[in-house]
């Protein structure tokens, strides 16, 4: 959040308007706007493996899965006699959607049934998914032309664009699903300890086989919007490297690698400040080449914060701020008074 706040302080410093919003033609426009349209997919992307390191696992066939849901979503458009169609679009988003659940049950045979080392098991998605998506486009880039379609990537509801309402909507769901019912403390547990969460009755197979699935459904659906707001799909550079990103939102909002304990809202901020932070090399002129030094720096940062002896020096700096407040509580008016009024 510091970061975050710094980053913002930095880009108004330098563009006092950084921060407006207006109204055009019944829609929101500015830079905040665009920070959270654009960083949309890499939310959707981030939640879904939010949970999957929260069980000490990882999925890194994202990218590929959002280039196949591309893919199969714009072939099955561009192949319709009517693209144009509510109901084609309909059609090629469910079979998008239901496409990209079985390669995320497939990540979660492999790790949970098999017991394959996550990064082995998705690396295989990662290389072959890509494959996929290019035999399903024949290679080519495929072009559509759909106003029902584009309305995914580049509509307004309300004012708002749809990006960002999607991926409001799929945040208040997790949040819901995993606070206010069994189910976040459920995965923590699974994170934290397999073996003592298997013997407490916690089907621990289950819940790594569902985090898989949802982690690729909602790469899925930022596929549906990263070829809605290109109204084409790109096999080869549509989801690339976001994986990368996705991990560092995730770290960023203070979820361990190791698993256990986990923060959508903290992943929320993480995804806040990547696209700030992108925004922001735009903003202060600096050349775009070098977002991924500025990516790096930040991804320092955090390793050294979450490592055992950063979190043990910063435990102990914590716990000696009210070590100092103590005796200038006690030697405030306010506790002189409070101690004579006692004797009294």
């Amino acid at each position: 959040m510091v970061a975050l706040v710094l980053l913002l302080l930095a880009n108004t410093l330098r563009a006092p308007d950084f921060l407006a919003v207006e109204v055009r033609d019944g829609a929101l426009y500015g830079a905040p706007i665009n920070i959270l349209r654009n960083g949309s997919s890499l939310l959707l992307v981030s939640l879904g493996l939010t949970l999957v390191i929260a069980t000490r696992g990882i999925d890194l066939s994202v990218g590929a899965v959002i280039a196949i849901s591309g893919a199969v979503s714009t072939a099955w458009i561009a192949g319709s006699p009517d693209p144009g169609s509510p109901a084609t679009v309909l059609v090629a988003v469910l079979l998008a959607i239901v496409l990209c659940g079985v390669l995320g049950a497939w990540n979660g045979f492999l790790v949970s049934v098999l017991g394959i080392q996550p990064i082995i098991a998705t690396l295989v998605l990662l290389t072959a998914g890509r494959g996929v998506a290019m035999l399903i486009t024949g290679g080519m880039i495929t072009t559509v032309t759909s106003p029902p379609f584009r309305q995914i990537g580049g509509g307004h509801l309300l004012g708002v664009p749809v990006p960002v309402v999607i991926a409001a909507v799929v945040l208040v769901v997790l949040i819901v699903l995993t606070r206010r019912t069994a189910l976040g403390v459920l995965i923590e547990s699974v994170g934290i300890n397999p073996s003592s969460s298997r013997l407490a009755g916690v089907r621990a197979r289950g819940l790594v086989w569902t985090v898989y699935v949802i982690s690729a459904v909602l790469a899925g659906i930022a596929g549906l919007i990263i070829a809605s707001t290109t109204m084409a799909a790109d096999a080869n550079n549509a989801g690339l490297f976001i994986e990368l990103d996705a991990i560092l939102a995730v770290v960023i909002g203070g979820t361990l690698l190791s698993g256990g304990r986990f923060s959508l809202m903290g992943t929320v901020v993480g995804v806040l400040v990547i696209q700030t932070l992108t925004l922001s090399v735009t903003v202060l002129g600096i050349p775009p080449s070098v977002t991924p030094l500025f990516k790096a720096v930040v991804v320092i940062v955090v390793v050294l914060a979450q490592s055992p002896k950063g979190r043990t020096l910063l435990a102990a700096r914590r716990r000696r701020r009210p070590a100092a407040a103590a005796p200038a509580t006690a030697g405030a008016p306010g506790a002189t008074t409070q101690k004579e009024t006692v004797s009294r």
